[in-house]
């Protein structure tokens, strides 16, 4: 007998003003539930809603009168995203079940609520909200909820997952997420993905899930204790675009520094460094270039007041005068004063001078780009 489907697309409930013709809806959940059987019934229709979400498993309830369980998933692509929401009950992935065949799969698990053991490869792991694990359904696993519970599982199938079967095996039950580092990085994403997913459009979140994976494989081969692949994958790139964001909208705080950006996106400063190593810059040596291009642009943009250079070196975060000119000579072979008396004896306005003032909203939404002036 199938699973019992209260709203087989509760999005459509839930879902805010009609949006206009040319937007793409957001994908619709899928949900399936115990709340309108009777306590006698949930056991059964529970294990069957558990294997047509995800896999096979032998569910056993650990409550006399089962609580009611409730399982909803959205299809971003490859990637399923499902929150589930249960009483106490304890799962196996057997080696008979796996015998049996069909597509492997791997599971994510970001715990929210209640605790969760699970023991695949040798290990076991205690899940607490906040924290991550993974688990391969083409080996054994078991996993114990012995209290309520709600988590949400991103489950892919096991050729998604770009990295080896050593590497995957180094995921298997192991607690994620409570440290910094990639871990936490990715434990914010998919926290943050979980929460979206019913209201993205479906490109946006095909991207995002896409994201996820690339944050997976490059959590797996850390875990093997080498780096990532010379070529920064599109989830390093994503993230690094995120950290130019957050330093360009932030340049004219003079204690912006790589502890603090760092400490903003959950990152090692360790980590931090490493993605600029991409570009061959250093994060101190990219920020000071971006607030030296702003500078320049400001100096050289006509004003009703003329505005003075140690004005306009602090607006940008330069704490000491001489030390400005120094890096502003060094970058553009001319002092600060040299350039901004060039630039009003000019007849017409230079290139700088024409790009209106900035706002911060302005400075942020160039994320990902160099604003060094050629």
């Amino acid at each position: 007998m199938p699973p019992v489907a209260t709203a087989a697309e509760t999005a459509a409930a839930t879902a805010p003003a009609p949006a206009p013709a040319t937007a793409i809806a957001p994908a619709a959940a899928t949900t399936l539930s115990t709340t309108a059987l009777p306590t006698t019934d949930r056991a059964e229709y529970w294990h069957e809603a558990v294997a047509h979400t995800f896999i096979p498993l032998d569910v056993r309830l650990l409550e006399s009168a089962p609580s009611v369980g409730t399982i909803t998933s959205h299809r971003l692509g490859a990637l399923q995203v499902s929150l589930v929401q249960a009483g106490p009950q304890r799962v196996v992935r057997s080696s008979g079940l796996i015998a049996r065949g069909g597509e492997d799969h791997v599971t994510l698990a970001l715990q929210h609520r209640g605790t969760a053991r699970l023991v695949q490869d040798g290990r076991q792991v205690l899940l607490r909200p906040g924290t991550f694990a993974v688990s391969d359904a083409g080996r054994p696993f078991s996993k114990e909820l012995a209290e309520p519970f709600s988590f949400t599982a991103f489950h892919w199938p096991r050729a998604a997952i770009g990295v080896s079967d050593e590497e995957l095996r180094e995921l298997t039950a192991t607690d994620f997420g409570a440290e910094g580092g990639t871990a936490a990085l990715v434990a914010a994403h998919l926290d943050r993905l979980a929460r979206a997913v019913g209201v993205l459009d479906p490109q946006a979140a095909v991207r995002l899930a896409a994201t996820a994976l690339d944050l997976l494989a490059v959590l797996a081969q850390e875990r093997r204790g080498r780096p990532p692949g010379a070529q920064p994958s599109e989830a390093a790139l994503a993230l690094l675009a995120r950290i130019k964001d957050h330093i360009l909208r932030r340049l004219g705080d003079p204690e912006l520094d790589p502890e603090q950006i760092a400490a903003a996106h959950h990152l090692s400063v360790r980590y931090l460094h490493k993605l600029f190593q991409c570009e061959g810059i250093t994060v101190g040596r990219w920020i000071q270039r971006q607030r030296l291009a702003m500078c320049r642009r400001d100096l050289a943009r006509p004003t009703a007041r003329p505005v003075t250079v140690a004005a306009v070196a602090g607006r940008w975060g330069f704490v000491s005068a001489s030390h400005f000119s120094r890096s502003f000579r060094t970058a553009y072979g001319v002092s600060p004063r040299e350039w901004q008396a060039g630039a009003r004896v000019a007849e017409a306005p230079t290139v700088e001078a024409r790009i209106p003032a900035p706002r911060w909203s302005d400075v942020g939404a160039t994320a990902g780009l160099t604003a060094v002036p050629a």
